[in-house]
C-alpha cells in the first residue's frame, strides 16, 4: 500500500519511539532483563500491514510492560461504516500508532498507560494520551504529574490541558463502579487541525510520557511495601481489567479490525484479583 508523507512521518516517529522507550526501560532494569519481540501480520493472506509487540516480564521494577507498534490498513467492517470520521462513503483505512502499558512490581509505583496514533480514512487525525493508575493514594504525586502535563500542554495551546484532562477523566471511567480508573492524565481524539502543529504536540506527549515514568519510578520504586499493599494492587488491577475489556475503544478497535489478539490484550496485568 502506498502511503503519503504525513503517514510515513507519523509511522516512523511511532516506530522510533518504541525503540527509545524499550531501551530506556531495559536501562531501568539494569540491562539484566530484556524485551522479547514478536512481529505479526493483520491478514496473512493479504498484505494489510501488521506490527511488532515487545514484552518484558518479571523484572525488578516491572511486573509486566508491553510496548507495541502497529501499521495496519484495509477495509473497515460494514458495521463501522459511518461511525468513524471519513467512512460514510469509503471504509478503507490506514492506521499506525504506539501503545504502552506498565504494571509495576512495587505497589507504590502506579500503573502507567500511554498511546498515540494517526488514522487516515478520507480524512486524517491524531489521537492518544496518557493516564496514571495508583493503588496507594498520593495527592502530592497527582499534583506533580498534572502540573507537568499542564506545562507541556501550555507550550502548544493554553486550552489543551483543561480540555484533555477533563476528556481523560470522562473516558477512563467505570460507570458500573461509578469511579475513575486512576488519577487521570490527558486524552484526545480526532485531532485534525494544523497537521504540523498537531504532530509536534503528539511527539511532545510521547516525550512527556518518558519523563513521567522515569520520575515516578525514581521517586517511588525504593519505597518498602507490605503484603497487604501488594494485595491492594491486585484488586486495583482488577478494575484495570474491567475497563480495558468492557469500555476501552482501542481494545474494541483492534478486535473489530482484525488486529493481533496478544498485542491487543497485552494491556492486561500478569495477575489481578476480585473480591
Amino acid at each position: 500500500m502506498r502511503i503519503n508523507l504525513k503517514q510515513e512521518l507519523a509511522k516512523q516517529w511511532f516506530k522510533n519511539l518504541q525503540e527509545i522507550i524499550c531501551k530506556n526501560i531495559e536501562e531501568i532494569e539494569k540491562n539484566k532483563i530484556f524485551f522479547k519481540s514478536k512481529t505479526w501480520n493483520r491478514n496473512k493472506k493479504k498484505n494489510e500491514g501488521g506490527g511488532e509487540s515487545k514484552l518484558l516480564q518479571n523484572g525488578k521494577v516491572f511486573d509486566k510492560v508491553g510496548v507495541n507498534f502497529s501499521e495496519v490498513y484495509g477495509v473497515f467492517p460494514k458495521e463501522l461504516k459511518g461511525k468513524i470520521p471519513g467512512t460514510k462513503k469509503n471504509t478503507r483505512f490506514w492506521a499506525s500508532g504506539i501503545s504502552v502499558v506498565m504494571h509495576m512490581r512495587n505497589p507504590h509505583v502506579p500503573a502507567i498507560h500511554f498511546n498515540t496514533r494517526y488514522i487516515n480514512t478520507s480524512v486524517g487525525w491524531f489521537g492518544g494520551g496518557m493516564d496514571v493508575t495508583p493503588c496507594i493514594k498520593d495527592i502530592k504525586l497527582k499534583k506533580s504529574i498534572h502540573k507537568n502535563l499542564k506545562k507541556m500542554c501550555d507550550r502548544h495551546n493554553k486550552k489543551y490541558y483543561k480540555k484533555y484532562s477533563k476528556w481523560c477523566d470522562k473516558y477512563f471511567y467505570l460507570p458500573h463502579r461509578k469511579e475513575t480508573r486512576g488519577i487521570g492524565g490527558i486524552f484526545f481524539d480526532y485531532k485534525n487541525g494544523n497537521w504540523e502543529k498537531d504532530f509536534h504536540f503528539v511527539k511532545d506527549v510521547g516525550l512527556e510520557f518518558m519523563k513521567v515514568f522515569n520520575e515516578v519510578i525514581s521517586k517511588k520504586n525504593k519505597l518498602k511495601w507490605s503484603k497487604k499493599e501488594k494485595e491492594l494492587q491486585y484488586f486495583k488491577r482488577g478494575r484495570y481489567v474491567e475497563f480495558n475489556l468492557l469500555y476501552d475503544r482501542g481494545t474494541k478497535f483492534g478486535l473489530q479490525t482484525g488486529g493481533n489478539i496478544d498485542s491487543i490484550l497485552m494491556s492486561l496485568p500478569p495477575m489481578a484479583k476480585w473480591k
